[in-house]
């Protein structure tokens, strides 16, 4: 198994200025590439693929995304922010190797 280079717990994409129902994920290009290096190179989903599954599971607009690697080195998770129709945001894990989806939660703050 290759071994990342990366040691940060998660890699932080960016906030999304202005919220929309029907925009696609509109984060900086730099943001993404890292997410996209990152995910090729530990062998998990694309960010794409990710996407569509914490979508269906809570449709809305995507805030926030981050690579997350999860406690005692048990995998790794695509951690989306979403917005609803009602304004409500809503934090959707998905498991970034197989893209099931972990957890769907409202995000209380």
């Amino acid at each position: 198994m290759k071994r990342s280079s990366y040691t940060s717990a998660s890699i932080t994409a960016a906030s999304l200025v202005a919220l929309s129902l029907l925009s696609p994920l509109a984060f900086a290009d730099d943001d993404i590439h890292e997410i996209e290096a990152v995910s090729k190179e530990l062998g998990l989903i694309t960010l794409e693929q990710a996407k569509t599954k914490a979508l269906a599971a809570k449709p809305g607009a995507v805030a926030d995304v981050e690579l997350e690697n999860r406690k005692f080195g048990k995998g790794w998770d695509y951690e989306f922010e979403i917005v609803d129709a009602d304004g409500r945001e809503w934090e959707v894990l998905v498991d970034a190797k197989t893209g099931a989806v972990r957890d769907v939660s409202r995000d209380w703050f």
